[in-house]
């Protein structure tokens, strides 16, 4: 991959040295792995950071015969960097949800990156204290009615992923299992929901490809109550 290409899919390298880039792609180690394999164990956080190039995925908490979806991200997320400056025990695991393609990069080279590159220090600040507003609002959401919790994940999940097409922003059809688990809702109201918005015209589930427009983001954006 170019330096230009990946500064443009990460945005956590948009202010990154030239320099910088060509050397973590000189070490940047690829992997592949087809849709429902582990791509990290709960044993090897901290190895190193991952940068997701293609594809889903899925963070899962481990609590014995308990498994419960805590976040899902695509294309131009990266994750294990919090596990490199934290040596305590991960109970979590990364699962594909699709095909995907990703970039490692060890945790000794990644935090020598951060020391070199101060404009890339900054940037992974920010990007870390978004994640914190996000799980904020999260939180601030916990009463509010199942449909507002769904439409806000799925905005949130189309404006960080999403791919603009004819027929509406387009994202990985997610099982509606992990989209209750990161949403905090019952499968139950996940299924009646997303029934109800495909009725009203403003989702549509396409499972031959395996995808799922957002047909009307502007009134899924009204119900998330982000306007």
């Amino acid at each position: 991959m170019q330096t230009k290409a990946f500064s443009e899919l990460f945005p956590l390298f948009n202010t990154a040295a030239p320099e910088t880039l060509e050397w973590l792609l000189s070490v940047a180690v690829d992997h592949e792995y087809p849709s429902d394999r582990a791509v990290l164990m709960e044993d090897a956080w901290g190895n190193a950071v991952y940068f997701l190039v293609s594809g889903w995925v899925k963070v899962r908490r481990l609590s014995g015969e308990d498994v419960v979806t805590l976040a899902i991200l695509g294309r131009g997320d990266f994750f294990g960097e919090m596990a490199i400056l934290d040596e305590s025990p991960r109970s979590t695991d990364v699962i594909a949800l699709s095909s995907v393609e990703l970039l490692s990069v060890s945790a000794q080279r990644f935090i020598q990156t951060l020391f070199k590159d101060p404009q890339l220090h900054h940037r992974m600040l920010q990007l870390m204290v978004k994640r914190l507003r996000q799980t904020n609002l999260r939180f601030q959401m916990r009463h509010q009615p199942p449909a507002v919790k769904l439409a806000n994940t799925l905005v949130g999940l189309g404006e960080n992923y999403g791919e603009s097409t004819e027929t509406g922003t387009e994202i990985f059809n997610i099982p509606f299992k992990d989209l209750a688990n990161v949403t905090d809702i019952s499968v139950e109201d996940t299924t009646k929901i997303m029934g109800k918005l495909d009725s009203k015209g403003w989702v549509k589930i396409n499972p031959a490809r395996q995808t799922l427009h957002l047909t009307n983001l502007k009134q899924l954006t009204h119900l998330a109550g982000r306007i």
